[in-house]
């Protein structure tokens, strides 16, 4: 699985891993009712978690498109505007559980948190 944050809204550390952690959470659920064969082989193998980074709406808009034409899973978490980041923001999108050459055809060119 890899989440993939939008760097541009500068948002803390915390506030960053708890959109992660809605990010994986989503996608696990997703994985349980639509892939649980895909999900029972990445809970087998270790369950990896990268963290990937985009500038951009744009550019995180663009990795679900990739995902969605590619038929990779994909979910997009949108933050309700209480704290730091205004309500609707795109924060986070988590790509997979997936083969690792799925998630990589979306993924593989962004940068490392």
């Amino acid at each position: 699985m890899v989440l993939v944050v939008q760097g541009d809204l500068k948002m803390g550390r915390g506030k960053l891993a708890a959109q992660c952690s809605h990010g994986a959470l989503a996608a696990y659920r997703q994985a349980q009712q639509r892939t649980p064969l895909l999900l029972q082989a990445w809970e087998d193998t270790g369950q990896a978690k990268v963290v990937l980074k985009v500038d951009s709406e744009k550019e995180i808009l663009k990795v679900v498109e990739d995902a969605e034409r590619k038929g990779v899973p994909v979910v997009s978490i949108r933050d309700a505007g209480r704290t730091q980041v205004p309500s609707g923001s795109l924060t986070v999108v988590a790509v997979g559980p997936a083969r690792l050459s799925d998630v990589d055809s979306v993924t593989g060119h962004l940068r490392l948190l």
